[in-house]
């Protein structure tokens, strides 16, 4: 039997964390860049909600899953796209999944600006992490490049 991917589950006090996060961001109020991510589900087909830390690297703009191959990542991939929100600000975007291959600065980066909050889900690997430690990481932290619409 295949090992299950990598996902850790939030705890109540995450959840409800996550949950007061998501309202400020719908009612526009981002805290440290922070945006509620809409995405259909892949069995509801009801658009879920869940708050993300938009990456920008290069130019584009990624989302990283820190707690691994979670409900949004599975819906993502079947949905392809979605939407952020912050306020009444609504960019509606296609996603492509990134290879494991492309992740190690993707992942260092994310871990600089936002670190302080994920690095817990790394377990050890931090921005100054070696290449080689990130790239093992990769597998475990789903990472979509996102194109927004028009």
């Amino acid at each position: 039997m295949p090992a299950q991917p990598y996902y850790l589950k939030g705890s109540r006090f995450t959840v409800r964390m996550n949950s007061a996060i998501g309202w400020l961001a719908r009612h526009g109020l981002s805290l440290a860049g922070t945006a509620e991510l809409s995405v259909r589900g892949r069995k509801s087909g009801k658009m879920q909600r869940v708050p993300v830390n938009p990456y920008t690297h290069e130019g584009a703009q990624y989302l990283v899953s820190a707690r691994g191959h979670s409900q949004w990542v599975r819906n993502m991939r079947a949905a392809g796209g979605g939407e952020l929100r912050v306020g009444r600000k609504l960019r509606t975007f296609t996603a492509v999944e990134v290879p494991d291959s492309e992740k190690v600065a993707l992942l260092r980066g994310y871990l600089e600006r936002w670190g302080w909050e994920v690095n817990q889900y790394f377990n050890g690997v931090t921005a100054k992490s070696g290449d080689d430690e990130l790239l093992a990481a990769a597998p475990d932290h789903p990472v979509f490049r996102i194109t927004v619409a028009g």
